[in-house]
């Protein structure tokens, strides 16, 4: 049995984090995966302190995320898919825990105050936010988004509605597991280059179309007769889950069903364990998201009108799924 850290181990996690991001931030893993470089030369072509960047640079050597060899560092296998050219890198989600940083900073005021005045809501206005968001939810997805689908027997369904579905990530492995489907991904303006290009590459443009909206404001597409909210309602208090699947159960075709896929809580709300620290995630970035109960979830789907709610899925990484049925 793996004996858990100590408090002070865990606290001082910190420090090897912020080495991690700084890094990502400056972008050090794809300059020295397309050249291993000396700590002159990086410092030279990026404009950093040499010293400041050395200790850096050595530090990362300690993480076996590079190695030093006369004085040259190389990129390590495990190293490598921080940078952005490898080919599953995994640096867009970095970069957005690297914007999650300054939020986290702020946990003692926001539980002193309930909320956080510091939080920045603006990255629908921030381009490099938005394409690291995007990003990190399909690096998130990309093992995922398969195993859910090979778990689903969607067969009976033949067209989905990808709810907030921007990185295309759950539509591409839908779509490949099941090849008579079609689907709609509905998101908002920005998100939608980045699904049609995750779409385009693997093929299936053909079965898609793209609609942007905002699903707070706007009336959903219809004549879908699947829709999935992935990582959704988390982002929403429990009055805006009602409306949404209220949205969600008049846009679905009679018989159809909703799937939605989060963390969901026990009673307790300690269980699982990274659903009660996401729960501060979102208290720390969002006005109102949470993490919610199976009862929670239950109770808004049944005032939407669904029946037979079940949990079909519990799981340790945001991959436990609740389905209903809109009556026929």
């Amino acid at each position: 049995m793996q004996e858990r850290e100590t408090p002070m181990e865990v606290a001082m996690r910190f420090m090897k984090s912020r080495v991690i991001l700084t890094a990502a931030e400056l972008d050090l893993f794809t300059c020295i995966q397309d050249c291993p470089s000396t700590a002159e030369e990086l410092a030279d072509k990026l404009g950093l302190d040499l010293r400041a960047v050395t200790r850096l640079l050595d530090t990362l050597v300690t993480l076996d995320l590079l190695e030093k060899t006369d004085n040259r560092y190389i990129c390590t296998e495990t190293g490598a898919i921080l940078s952005s050219t490898h080919k599953t890198t995994i640096l867009p989600m970095i970069l957005h825990l690297n914007g999650l940083w300054d939020t986290w900073s702020y946990l003692t005021e926001t539980i002193r105050k309930g909320k956080n005045p510091h939080k920045d809501l603006s990255i629908r206005r921030d381009e490099q936010r938005q394409k690291a968001f995007i990003g990190a939810m399909h690096v998130v997805g990309r093992q995922l988004s398969r195993e859910i689908a090979d778990f689903l027997d969607l067969t009976p369904y033949k067209k989905l509605l990808d709810l907030g579905g921007g990185s295309g990530t759950y539509t591409i492995a839908f779509l490949e597991k099941n090849p008579e489907m079609t689907a709609v991904v509905f998101d908002l303006d920005y998100a939608i280059p980045p699904a049609r290009e995750r779409l385009a590459e693997a093929g299936l443009l053909d079965r898609v179309e793209f609609k942007s909206g905002d699903f707070h404001v706007d009336a959903l597409p219809e004549g879908c007769d699947l829709a999935l909210l992935s990582a959704i309602i988390h982002q929403n208090s429990p009055e805006q889950n009602v409306t949404l699947v209220q949205k969600v159960y008049r846009a679905l075709e009679p018989g159809g069903v909703v799937l939605i896929r989060d963390h969901i809580m026990d009673t307790s709300r300690t269980d699982p364990p990274d659903g009660a620290l996401f729960a501060l995630n979102m208290l720390l970035n969002t006005e109102s998201g949470d993490t919610y109960t199976y009862d929670e979830v239950k109770s808004a789907l049944e005032k939407a009108g669904f029946l037979n709610v079940r949990m079909v899925r519990k799981g340790e990484r945001m991959d436990c799924l609740v389905e209903a049925e809109k009556p026929v």
